[in-house]
């Protein structure tokens, strides 16, 4: 998501595969060679692992103790609930991401670099850290209202980002024929312009109601029931392991349904941006008081989202007269995230390198097959895909379970889309035509790879490793399921804190977690920034 805001698809890229286009030189019937394929195929079924280990876990379950799962009260309102959640929050991200996005494309700011840089932090805030400073102020905070205010805080840089793009690329003629036909400045934008960016805002607006439903850190904090809470709670509260299977196997199929619908709203988009004209508009003034107004709206939403959780942190040490930090306890903590971070950020890049050659560089059915599996991830919540590996590592590999490999094998199948994303794309950017002619001076193919391919690709390739690395920092409940005995990360000290009340012993590993999370995401938006207002045709 942070990859560029130069071009409306380097927002998307990272989080879904790509649409589909036919690089330059290849012709799209040329097959691919074998061990390119191989390796992307064995990558394919590793990401589809857990939930092919769900599957098999709960078709081998008795059919009438799964029926009657799937048709208890329970499952209803915690359908119920979780939809409410994800209509609140979608309806939300779409208002407040459209607002900004506007503001960012279509208005003269002061240092218009930093507005780009404050709507994009935001995703590396934990929706849970968000929540964990909402308790800090009002602990008696519960339920669904002020949990959507966070997850909408959390999650409008989804819409923002891809919607803002989409202006900046929007075709103006229209607007410019409206005016003078008689309609006024925000009645022709509204009525032509915008629509414009609607397909790249409904493709953000449903990945943020993907985040919604597979969140778990910030309901369980603030006691709403979801699907995900309900198997977090089905794993760790009982022994019905079947419970918990039926449960995260209707969650997956929930948030894969997601992911179909967020892949056709971006089609829409792609196609629109293909057809969109080159006649753009530069940004407007607002006038002094206009131009105050719309800064003390960005900062204010800036000022809660990024200030607010470690304002909060801060007062709750202030109010307890200071807190005994174990600092031993908490460095190694610190080590733990990064080393755990960096390893799932290294493999998922390892992964995604055969995928993304793949896909960038060739075209056919099996190769489409092939990158679908991939990107299986991105519909699979950590709760998924913890439980899964929970019940395939105890049965297949026993001596494996609740080691570090597991857990960073988790980290990578779910954040593998992220790096396959920017993969594929920095691969695509390399001109075929340089590869040829590196092969027609006499290089072997592979170093035609090392010399001209990977040279060029590689801070596309390296910014996903970045991006998978700040999103493994804060994910919770796979590490919750899945970390090794006696090992801690700044995420799952956190919230043994938080869980027991203790918010101020908390606040020192939550603002440790908000820096580090915060330092990768900074240099991730200084990379997409540089140019905001440059677009890219396909």
């Amino acid at each position: 998501m942070l990859l560029r805001t130069d071009a409306a698809d380097r927002a998307v890229s990272p989080t879904g595969p790509p649409e589909p286009r036919v690089p330059a030189g290849p012709s799209p019937r040329r097959r691919p060679p074998r061990v390119l394929l191989g390796l992307s195929v064995v990558v394919a079924a590793l990401a589809a692992l857990p939930l092919v280990w769900l599957v098999v876990r709960v078709v081998d379950a008795d059919p009438e103790r799964v029926l009657a799962l799937l048709a208890r009260d329970r499952t209803v309102v915690l359908a119920v609930n979780s939809g409410l959640l994800v209509a609140c929050v979608a309806g939300g991200c779409l208002v407040l991401g459209l607002l900004t996005a506007t503001l960012l494309a279509r208005v003269r700011l002061p240092r218009p670099g930093l507005w780009w840089v404050l709507a994009a932090l935001p995703l590396a805030v934990p929706s849970y850290l968000l929540a964990f400073a909402v308790l800090a102020v009002r602990p008696d905070a519960r339920g669904l209202v002020p949990l959507v205010v966070v997850l909408v805080l959390a999650c409008t840089p989804y819409v923002t980002l891809p919607a803002a793009a989409a202006l900046r690329a929007a075709d103006t003629g229209p607007e410019d024929a409206a005016r003078t036909l008689g309609r006024g400045p925000v009645g022709a934008f509204c009525r032509v312009t915008l629509p414009q960016a609607l397909p790249a805002a409904l493709a953000g607006t449903l990945l943020a109601a993907l985040y919604t439903l597979s969140d778990f850190g910030a309901p369980a904090l603030l006691r709403y029931e979801s699907f995900t809470w309900a198997v977090q709670a089905a794993y760790e509260g009982t022994i019905d392991r079947t419970g918990a299977a039926v449960t995260a196997m209707v969650l997956a199929v929930l948030t894969l349904l997601l992911v179909l619908a967020e892949r056709v709203a971006r089609r829409r988009w792609t196609r629109a941006r293909a057809t969109t004209a080159v006649q753009r508009a530069g940004p407007v003034r607002l006038g002094p008081a206009g131009t105050a107004l719309a800064v003390t709206g960005l900062g204010s939403v800036a000022a809660i989202t990024l200030l607010g959780p470690p304002a909060a942190l801060v007062g709750r040490i202030v109010a307890a007269g200071g807190v005994d930090v174990d600092w031993l306890r908490l460095l190694a903590a610190a080590r733990s995230t990064l080393l755990l971070a960096g390893g799932a950020a290294l493999l998922a890049v390892l992964m995604a390198l055969p995928v993304g050659v793949l896909a960038a560089r060739y075209r056919s059915r099996t190769v489409a097959a092939v990158e679908s599996t991939a990107y299986l991830g991105q519909g699979l919540p950590g709760v998924v895909v913890g439980l899964s590996l929970v019940f395939f590592s105890l049965t297949a590999v026993p001596w494996l379970y609740q080691t570090a490999p597991v857990l960073v094998f988790a980290y990578a199948v779910l954040f593998l889309p992220k790096a396959l994303g920017a993969t594929r794309s920095a691969v695509e950017r390399v001109p075929v035509e340089a590869e040829e002619v590196s092969r027609t001076l006499g290089r072997s193919a592979s170093a035609t790879w090392w010399t001209v391919t990977v040279r060029q690709a590689w801070p596309g390739v390296a910014a996903g490793g970045l991006l998978v690395m700040v999103t493994a920092m804060k994910e919770l409940p796979a590490t919750l399921m899945l970390r090794p005995t006696g090992v801690d990360t700044l995420a799952t000290q956190l919230w043994a804190q938080t869980s027991m009340g203790s918010y101020g012993a908390a606040a020192p590993a939550a603002l440790a977690l908000l820096l580090l999370a915060c330092v990768p995401a900074a240099l991730l938006v200084r990379a997409g920034t540089e140019r905001p207002g440059e677009t890219r045709g396909s």
